[in-house]
């Protein structure tokens, strides 16, 4: 299979899928999107041992969802989009080997969403990450209202979500967003390191450590995956949407009522 704004490659056990959108920061549309779904499913059909997600280019890991795209949903495509996002999420967190964020740049919105999704994150040293929804009068749509406050506890999630704050390398590390922070020439290296570590891992009781782990949240992550997607699409239409995302294209600040 092929696709336009995404790369698979596999090595030796080890599936690296690329967004490759680098001109648009490689935000997520709905052809990357879907994209991303079948090239994680090939990665799966091909007994990967281990996969890592990053973006092409120098300067965005994933800047997060595509916001033209966004503008004038109605509330039933809004729906549509924020269960692709989540179709692609979950993908990832059920990926039958483990998966790595190699964050190498911005990683804001679903950017940050995709790596929460990923078992083990690594960032450059020149990475920012943040869930910065809220400055387009929304809320985090696929996942990270759920998953942030399990990885870095709930008041660090909170102000991230609630102040759309952002987090350079070291505070992620610090936060507990990202497990190892390297310099920006060092990141692919050490992903490859790690991942070609961890496929030589049993596969079997790798994947059954996978599953063990995230049996532990399915209880309450599935009832609040489905009220946040009910959340977020109930936004789509409101002024402060609209105003965030006008703002947003026309570079200028936002007039929230």
């Amino acid at each position: 299979m092929s696709w336009e704004t995404v790369r698979l490659e596999i090595d030796d056990d080890v599936a690296t899928l690329s967004i490759d959108r680098p001109d648009a920061m490689n935000a997520l549309n709905v052809e990357t999107l879907e994209g991303m779904t079948d090239a994680l499913a090939e990665a799966a059909e091909e007994d990967a041992r281990a996969l890592v997600l990053t973006g092409s280019g120098d300067d965005a890991f994933i800047a997060g969802a595509d916001i033209a795209h966004m503008q004038d949903l109605p509330t039933e495509e809004a729906r549509e989009w924020v269960d692709l996002g989540h179709e692609v999420a979950d993908a990832l967190e059920s990926f039958p080997a483990p998966t790595i964020a190699a964050i190498n740049g911005y990683a804001f919105g679903g950017g940050c969403e995709m790596a929460l999704a990923c078992d083990l994150r690594i960032a450059a040293e020149s990475a920012v990450i943040g869930n910065t929804e809220i400055d387009l009068g929304i809320i985090p749509g696929w996942g990270a209202t759920q998953r942030l406050p399990r990885i870095v506890g709930d008041e660090t999630a909170r102000r991230m979500i609630f102040l759309g704050e952002r987090l350079d390398a070291e505070s992620a590390a610090e936060a507990g967003l990202v497990g190892e922070v390297v310099p920006d020439e060092e990141l692919e290296a050490v992903t490859t390191e790690l991942a070609e570590r961890l496929a030589a891992k049993p596969a079997v009781a790798i994947r059954a450590a996978k599953e063990s782990i995230n049996q532990g949240y399915e209880g309450s992550q599935t009832s609040g995956l489905d009220y946040e997607k009910r959340a977020f699409t109930g936004l789509f239409g409101t002024h402060d949407q609209q105003e965030g995302v006008a703002a947003f294209l026309e570079d200028r600040e936002p007039a929230f009522e």
